[in-house]
């Protein structure tokens, strides 16, 4: 009986085109923006995802601690606790594949008539292995270039297009905060890290930052099974070699790519559970707009009920007449807006760069809610049409 009602209720609509695509329209905005936000939401959790990973091969990264002004706490990262006597120890240790300590400045870097200022990092070679980079002219730096403190730079895709460094990059002059470095080679875009100069290590203790300090340490483990052990191991030497007591906090920080990656997951999560909560909103009012439109149908036809009810037509049947209708209108406002949620998170993801991200749970989800806005705005509705008076509604003009 009830798989009758729907091509009734689909010629109902059809009749009455024009207030039909209206009613749906705010269902179809409400289910288009959750299925849109959720995707750009899953898509820019993927992107980050492939950054994060595209740091290095089985990363460890090590940072100094904050220093202390009084009972004012720097920022993490701003005191000299870290050492290449620490990366010389932690390279030995069990578990350990490469190490590679970073010192850090900013400064301007001019090439010929163009000029940026951008970070300026001191690397060892074993820094290209360990976060992952590749070379798109030229070479890295080499331990002989190393060893010399030669005047040697490597330049991130950024800082190249920044500085108009051409085909023919390798070997031109550029100047690091007025010193003259030979470019021996251009990194591959990373997207992230792109916009710096690399420079042997030895380089720049001779010219930029003087002391036996480092502002980070690299470390690349063995295997992805090793990291945990690998970070307990780190940490039981670096509190030993800097005399830390047990129960003090570390002057340090050990982080590794798992730990990234779940703290940004719970940042896109609840992210993705804002942004579908801001456009259930939407949903609500098309929910209200199908509420409406019923309870005009239903004073439209109140003859039409009357007549039902006088031929044997029952109150479940009124109900569940006007109750289909309502699912009809809310389903079809939802497969439309599915539609326009891909579409739109397919743009979206194409501007952005991370493609096209729309879990089936996504869809499924969009459906069930459009079929229980459906059902919940479409009830009051129909029982309002069931509940007429035969009689009362025969007579109403």
């Amino acid at each position: 009986m009830w798989l009758e009602l729907f091509p009734l209720a689909l010629s109902r609509l059809a009749a009455a085109r024009l207030r039909a695509l209206l009613t749906m329209l705010g269902v179809i905005i409400g289910v288009g923006a959750i299925v849109a936000l959720v995707s750009v939401a899953q898509g820019a959790t993927s992107g980050i995802t492939s950054l994060i990973e595209g740091l290095g091969t089985n990363l460890i990264s090590i940072s100094p601690g904050a220093n202390r002004f009084g009972f004012v706490r720097g920022a993490a990262g701003s005191a000299n606790t870290l050492t290449l006597a620490d990366t010389d120890a932690v390279a030995a240790l069990e578990g350990v594949d490469q190490v590679a300590p970073t010192v850090g400045t900013v400064a301007v870097v001019v090439s010929g008539s163009h000029n940026t200022t951008t970070s300026i990092s001191g690397v060892t070679p074993a820094f290209q292995k360990v976060r992952a980079y590749d070379i798109w002219r030229g070479s890295f730096i080499s331990e002989a270039e190393d060893r010399a403190g030669l005047r040697v730079a490597v330049v991130g895709s950024a800082t190249a297009d920044a500085l108009k460094l051409d085909l023919n990059a390798v070997g031109s002059q550029i100047l690091v905060g007025g010193v003259p470095f030979r470019v021996v080679g251009v990194l591959q875009p990373k997207g992230i890290l792109d916009d710096q100069v690399m420079i042997p290590l030895s380089a720049m203790r001779n010219y930029f930052v003087a002391g036996d300090y480092v502002q980070s340490i690299s470390v690349s483990a063995l295997h992805p099974d090793t990291i945990p052990l690998t970070k307990v191991r780190i940490s039981n030497l670096l509190r030993a070699r800097h005399g830390i007591a047990t129960g003090v906090e570390s002057d340090f920080t050990v982080v590794d790519q798992a730990q990234l990656l779940s703290a940004f997951g719970t940042i896109t999560g609840f992210l993705s559970l804002l942004l579908a909560g801001i456009a259930s909103i939407s949903l609500l009012v098309g929910g209200i707009g199908i509420m409406n439109i019923m309870l005009v149908s239903v004073r439209e036809r109140t003859r039409e009920i009357g007549i039902r009810k006088a031929v044997g037509a029952r109150e479940r049947d009124i109900l569940l007449q006007f109750l289909i209708e309502a699912l009809v209108l809310s389903l079809a406002g939802g497969l439309f807006g599915i539609v326009f949620g891909v579409g739109a998170s397919a743009a979206i993801g194409a501007i952005a760069g991370w493609g096209l991200h729309v879990s089936t749970q996504t869809v499924v989800l969009a459906v069930v809610f459009s079929i229980a806005i459906g059902v919940v705005f479409g009830v009051w509705p129909a029982r309002q049409a069931a509940k007429l008076d035969p009689i009362e509604a025969l007579r109403y003009q």
